[in-house]
């Protein structure tokens, strides 16, 4: 699940950017209104985590700005524990959701988790399809009576693909969800994460759509 960050503090950057990576996000860290505009426009993003202090500009005004242009991006607001005033402006404006600082990085996971969720019309925390029982909180899943663990990559290429069942996702919007701007893209990167996880759920999964990209097998009746 691929995160746009928001907050212009690098040590909070840095800290937000090293949790939301062991939880199984790819996050993309910008510090200014301008550079979100940009990466907002630009790519596809789940979620979006955004302070409200930024250094040319507010994030409520950010995101009201977003938000009449159509954008439906969810959003979790970072706000000062004390600060209600800005909490209640940024809900009025779009936030999905706030959290406070200090926060916990296993609630602000959960909390991405839960907006994005709610953003794909989902109410449980499981992902069904064709048997397998996939929790995105455990980066794991059941199939077939076994306990089936992913790695990072595994886990961000099978959750893109049960985003959207069925549907043919292009390959280089896989390597998007697999790898941040700053990572570098070796040419079979996804071939290869396929195959993995082919070899953990069963190789008739995932189709390979020659030319275009990769699916899941339609569920069987």
């Amino acid at each position: 699940m691929r995160i746009l960050v928001i907050e212009d503090d690098a040590s909070l950057a840095d800290g937000l950017s090293t949790g939301l990576r062991l939880h199984g996000f790819m996050p993309e860290v910008v510090g200014t209104c301008a550079d979100a505009r940009a990466a907002w426009d630009q790519a596809d993003f789940s979620a979006a985590v955004l302070d409200i202090m930024l250094p040319d500009g507010s994030g409520v005004d950010l995101l009201a700005e977003m938000r009449a242009k159509g954008d439906r991006l969810p959003v979790l607001l970072l706000t000062a524990l004390d600060q209600v005033g800005d909490r209640i402006a940024g809900l009025d404006a779009g936030a999905d959701d706030y959290l406070a600082k200090p926060f916990d990085l296993e609630e602000l996971g959960a909390r991405l988790r839960a907006i994005t969720r709610r953003a794909q019309g989902q109410a449980s925390g499981t992902v069904q399809w064709n048997g397998l029982a996939f929790d995105p909180a455990r980066m794991a899943g059941r199939l077939a009576g076994r306990d089936i663990r992913f790695s990072r990559r595994e886990f961000a290429l099978l959750q893109a693909l049960l985003e959207r069942p069925g549907v043919i996702v292009a390959k280089d919007r896989l390597e998007e969800r697999l790898y941040g701007w700053q990572d570098g893209v070796e040419s079979n990167t996804v071939e290869v994460h396929v195959h993995k996880l082919r070899a953990k759920l069963g190789p008739e999964f995932i189709e390979t759509v020659r030319g275009v990209g990769y699916r899941l097998a339609e569920e069987k009746p």
